[in-house]
């Protein structure tokens, strides 16, 4: 039986207080096996008791003239690191100690070991640019599937056109009526590299977080996302930071509420229209609600 991550938390930690001080066996409690993004039957996380899906499974596997829309992942990945580090030194200057966003994505710069130089032009430029605007289109793609690209630009109404202009090339539809299908969460993420479900779940309760969950990064390696609430974001990773972990990100990200399934020629006609708004210099993230295993 399916158990409600955020709900399987909150058990635990009642046994926890609950267990007698001076117990001499272990608590035994169930050591489920976490679902990742991609495999959830949406829109509910769960927990199942199954085998752990490999790392390298990728939703895009099945589109077989494109690997997917992440192939200038690393690039694309520098390209929003500048972009945020302009928005953090508008508002909170370029010196780190006094600017915990800033240090943060620095932070971020250098694990994925982004050039030194490239940080400080970001760093340097802000004041000799016009301010940075973050948007959000929504977008119909193949199959009736929901995209929700993330802009960050200078120039609204050239970004605007930039952006119609792709989604009606490649057979897409610009829309407002289903923004409400993706949700803002708050999250941590970590490496997920040998953290069995079992660890995973105690990180979760002992940084306070309401739910964790297993995925992977842009270059497909294992990570772990602790979700939690906005004004407990710093608290979760401070938390997580004490217990030894490494910290990725921490920040917002946008989940599908519910989630569509694709034939394989729609899998790979999605493919071509995300990876084509991702080559727009002014995207940072495409948010999809397409079902796993389409």
């Amino acid at each position: 039986m399916a158990l409600v991550v955020g709900t399987l938390l909150r058990a635990l930690r009642t046994l926890r207080l609950s267990a007698p001080a001076g117990a001499s066996g272990r608590l035994s409690v169930p050591q489920p096996v976490l679902s990742p993004l991609w495999r959830r039957t949406c829109p509910f996380r769960t927990v199942h008791v199954s085998s752990a899906v490999c790392a390298g499974h990728n939703k895009w596997s099945k589109v077989k003239h494109i690997k997917g829309p992440t192939d200038a992942a690393r690039a694309k990945l520098f390209l929003r690191f500048r972009l945020l580090i302009k928005v953090a030194v508008r508002e909170g200057g370029p010196n780190p100690a006094f600017n915990v966003n800033l240090a943060q994505i620095l932070e971020q710069c250098k694990r994925k070991s982004m050039p030194k130089a490239s940080i400080d032009e970001a760093i340097n430029s802000v004041g000799k640019t016009k301010p940075l605007l973050q948007h959000n289109y929504c977008v119909q793609g193949p199959g009736g599937c929901l995209l929700l690209v993330e802009v960050m630009t200078d120039c609204t109404s050239h970004t605007t056109h930039e952006i119609k202009r792709v989604v009606f090339k490649n057979g897409g539809n610009m829309t407002d009526k289903n923004r409400n299908v993706f949700e803002q969460k708050f999250v941590v993420v970590v490496p997920g590299q040998d953290v069995t479900s079992e660890r995973a779940l105690e990180l979760a309760i002992e940084a306070g977080a309401e739910d964790v969950q297993n995925t992977e990064d842009e270059e497909e390696k294992p990570q772990l996302k602790f979700f939690c609430a906005e004004a407990d974001l710093h608290k979760v990773r401070g938390s997580l930071e004490g217990l030894g972990m490494q910290i990725e990100f921490a920040g917002s990200e946008y989940f599908p509420r519910s989630c569509v399934s694709l034939d394989d020629d729609q899998m790979e006609a999605a493919a071509v229209l995300i990876e084509a708004l991702n080559n727009n210099p002014d995207v940072l993230q495409v948010w999809d609600n397409i079902q796993a295993d389409s």
